[in-house]
């Protein structure tokens, strides 16, 4: 089938142009359902292939009203970053030359790339220098990946290669974890063979940090190998562990230390916010994304790891018809499971390239100074509650008075509200027994004026169903 390969690229870039113009346009939320789209996508199998012009311009229409408005400014949903132009620019040259980044010889300039970009990560998140990156599809993967350079660290210290002899019969691991930890960690144990109910969960505070004197006492009772799981930046709260005490508690009792810093890691990006993370430098391994602060587009995360030699053992694979590796050689594909990868560090050098180590923390300490604007706004209006120390980009509410479950009605019509107002995006999630609003402030479009124009949304909601 013949086409113009400049006719057929210029025309997606039109339609992402257009798309991106139009954000402040479009309601916060997309027009169409599930159902629906999967209706209007539904049919046969094609007999005969269309020309590439032609399924493009069906992709495009066939997706109208099914998309949901990430990358504007006043998505609040989740901790999603809003795919910077220059992160997508890169994607796309990514995808347009093809290279299957898993060994570095046949791909050199993006194995390189992802070299420079590891080494950049590690300067700017102030991390063990010599610790090694492995640019995944996001912090999930990089938690598993984490956990299993942990898994053979502390397996191979007990007398158990659990790479060569898999973990039948090998000694008992305890995990300890702390009561408010991210769903993320838990399938990232499931996947590595820990399972997520074979855990000791420790209690923590109202914030949801990890109690530092209940992790000290569940640990004084165990022997063998252990892994404790700490967080950098609550999922409802933005709370960070008190990693100066847990970590060496955690070390004197033989344990490695993982760090589960989706969003919160970047604190260590910015002076001003750097204090939240004071100790975790002291840490194992630690997990990051870059489709969050970072701006990359997805998929972007980072499993970081300061044992190196463990990081390569539980990841690398290697078979007769692959390139032979030299001991000084970085091969991208020994620090992710995947061998067939897509170059991920090409996206992540623009946007550090793009930001600069000033960008990057302005971006930060811009987006906190955002969330105290709007947590300012909110609570200030009667019956509108804040549930939570605004320490970072985090904030939860909640509506009226009363018990639990009549909170929890008036939430839940609020949100309803404010989607269905299309203004701005925010969704609902459990916290200590309550329902209440989250708002997550991540999107490098936004401004004060759409936290103002957001607030007052949100404000407009709680009234209508007050009245």
């Amino acid at each position: 089938m013949t086409y113009d390969l400049r006719t057929l690229l210029n025309r997606a870039v039109d339609h992402a142009v257009d798309y991106r113009a139009s954000l402040n346009d479009h309601a916060g939320r997309p027009d169409h359902g599930y159902a629906e789209m999967r209706d209007r996508l539904l049919e046969p199998v094609p007999e005969q292939g269309a020309a590439p012009l032609d399924v493009l311009e069906e992709l495009v229409r066939r997706s109208q009203g099914g998309l949901m408005p990430i990358t504007g400014p006043r998505f609040f949903g989740w901790v999603m970053g809003a795919s910077h132009p220059a992160g997508v620019a890169a994607d796309w040259l990514v995808s347009a030359w093809g290279q299957n980044a898993g060994y570095h010889t046949p791909t050199p300039a993006a194995a390189a790339m992802e070299e420079v970009a590891e080494r950049w990560l590690l300067d700017i998140l102030d991390l063990p220098r010599q610790s090694s990156i492995g640019f995944t599809t996001g912090a999930t993967v990089a938690g598993a990946v984490g956990l299993a350079a942990a898994r053979t660290r502390v397996l191979l210290d007990a007398g158990w290669d659990p790479d060569a002899d898999g973990l039948f019969g090998a000694p008992p691991v305890h995990v300890l974890i702390g009561d408010d930890a991210h769903s993320s960690m838990f399938s990232a144990l499931q996947l590595i063979g820990f399972g997520y109910r074979r855990l000791i969960r420790v209690a923590t505070d109202g914030q949801g940090r990890m109690s530092v004197a209940a992790l000290d006492a569940a640990l004084r009772g165990l022997s063998g190998p252990k892994i404790v799981i700490a967080q950098a930046g609550q999922i409802n709260t933005g709370a960070y562990d008190r990693f100066e005490d847990i970590i060496p508690i955690a070390h004197a009792a033989g344990a490695w230390v993982h760090v589960d810093g989706a969003f919160g890691l970047w604190a260590r990006a910015t002076p001003a916010l750097k204090h939240l993370t004071t100790g975790i430098e002291a840490a194992d391994s630690w997990v990051t994304d870059g489709h969050k602060w970072l701006q990359v587009p997805y998929d972007s995360g980072f499993a970081i790891v300061r044992d190196r030699e463990a990081h390569q053992r539980a990841m690398t694979q290697w078979a007769s018809y692959l390139p032979t590796i030299s001991p000084t050689d970085r091969v991208p594909s020994a620090f992710v499971p995947e061998l067939s990868r897509r170059a991920r560090g090409t996206p992540v050098w623009a946007m550090l390239k793009t930001l600069g180590r000033q960008g990057v923390a302005e971006l930060v300490e811009r987006h906190c100074a955002l969330t105290k604007r709007m947590a300012e706004r909110l609570s200030a209006e009667p019956g509108i509650n804040l549930r939570n120390e605004v320490t970072i980009n985090q904030l939860i509410v909640d509506f009226g008075a009363g018990d639990a479950a009549t909170r929890k009605a008036l939430t839940e019509a609020v949100i309803a509200g404010v989607q269905a107002g299309g203004v701005c995006f925010a969704g609902g999630a459990a916290w200590h027994g309550d329902w209440v609003m989250r708002i997550s402030v991540t999107s490098g479009a936004t401004t004060e004026a759409d936290i103002d124009l957001s607030a007052d949304a949100i404000i407009a909601a709680w009234r209508a169903v007050r009245g």
